[in-house]
Formats: C-alpha cells, structure tokens, sequence
C-alpha cells in the first residue's frame, strides 16, 4: 500500500477564509499545524512564533514606573493571531486592556472562527475590550488616555503592505500616538526591521528617550522593537 502522508499536496497551505475590504484583501490560511494571515498577497504573520510580540507587552509594562501606575490603561494596536493580547492578559498588572483592529475578518477569525481557542480565554477578561477601528482615529479620540501603547501593524515604519497605514508612522500619526498618552507612558513598535530613521523620527515627535531591542527570530534578520517614552513633567516651582 502506498503511503501518502509526505505528498506534496500535502504541504499546500489551505486557504480557510479569503475577504475583500476597504484596505484590501485578507486570507486566513492553514499550513499543517501553522495559521498564517496574509494581507493583499503579502505574508503577515503565523502563529509558530510569539516572542516578539510577547515581548512588546512585557517591554512595555517594564518601561512603566509601578508606583506612578500601579495599574496601567494599555491599548494594542493590531489583534493579528492575538499573541499580544493573551500574554497582556495573563498579567494581573494591567487595569484594562483594549485592542484595536480595522479588520473585520481577523475580529471574526477571533470571535466565532478558527483563531477563537487562542485568544478567548484573554477576549473574555473583563479587563478586554476589542474595539473595531481606523488605530488612528481611535487614537486621535483618546487624548491622555493610556499609559501604554503596543503596536504590531503592518511590517513597521519602513515597509507598509497596506499603503495607508504608512500614516500612522508619519509625523502626524506619532503625534497622535505621544498625544494618546499618559504623562509618562510608553509606546512600543515592532518591525520587521531596523530603522535609524524612525528612530529618529520618534524624537522628534517629541518622544524624550528612544532606544530599540533586537529580538532573535528562527529565520533571517531579527525583529526590532522601538521604545519610546513619554517623560512625566517636571513639578512646578
């Protein structure tokens, strides 16, 4: 009898959701034990490994200063295969959590589809609100109103899959982000890549100290996580 198990068809991904929106299209695909979100034919993401996004979490909850913000608001921008969202809803320090994603279909992928054993444990923490927006426009509605910012869109500052979302990486969309914060908050961006550029664009965007971390990944080039912080202001005379 023939043993069909290592076929090559067997290694095809399979397409589970494909959807044409506002921003383009988004495919949900399975490869052997993998979910992948690829975006306009683009490869986005896959669930065999969380460490960078893990890692802006816990990155950015260390930047805070625990006596000022014994309980910290916390918004991450993009829910991707939701590694963000469940490791920040495995610490008891954050005071609430709220994720903002444009996409619908990835919001559905979490809610009813495949995605759903990843992220409901974390989706149903009374800390969670997931919130389906433009990051921008919330961002610019919220004035003062976190202490962290967790953002993982697109490929990061230099190479945006969706055009539009180079906007959020322009000096506007940093100076909504600096305005959504708190006196002495923190924002937190990964990239696929480093970028002396931004790093000086966050400076000045009015962010006061900038340094970035490399994160070792299992093929080519590290991923690059940029910390900014927001320093609290001097106490007046």
């Amino acid at each position: 009898m023939t043993d069909h198990r290592h076929d090559s068809h067997d290694d095809r991904p399979q397409v589970l959701d494909r959807r044409v929106g506002p921003y383009g299209e988004v495919v949900l695909r399975r490869h052997g034990e993998l979910f992948q979100i690829i975006a306009n034919g683009t490869f986005l993401m896959d669930t065999s490994d969380g460490r960078s996004e893990r890692l802006l979490i816990r990155a950015a909850l260390a930047a805070l200063d625990s006596a000022r913000t014994p309980a910290p608001a916390l918004l991450i921008g993009g829910l991707g295969v939701g590694f963000s969202l469940d490791e920040a809803a495995g610490s008891p320090r954050w005071g609430s959590i709220t994720v903002v994603e444009r996409e619908a279909a990835v919001i559905d992928w979490h809610r009813e589809g495949p995605l759903r054993p990843l992220t409901a444990t974390a989706l149903a923490d009374p800390r969670t609100a997931l919130v389906r927006a433009d990051l921008l426009d919330h961002l610019r509605a919220a004035p003062g109103r976190y202490d962290a910012l967790c953002l993982d869109i697109d490929n990061g500052p230099d190479w945006t899959v969706t055009e539009d979302n180079a906007g959020l990486y322009s000096p506007a969309g940093l100076a909504a982000c600096r305005a959504a914060l708190t006196p002495g908050g923190v924002l937190v961006i990964w990239s696929a890549q480093p970028s002396p550029a931004f790093e000086r664009h966050l400076r000045d965007a009015g962010f006061t100290t900038v340094r970035t971390e490399e994160v070792a990944v299992a093929r080519g080039v590290p991923d690059v996580l940029f910390l900014a912080s927001h320093h609290y202001a001097s106490p007046s005379a």
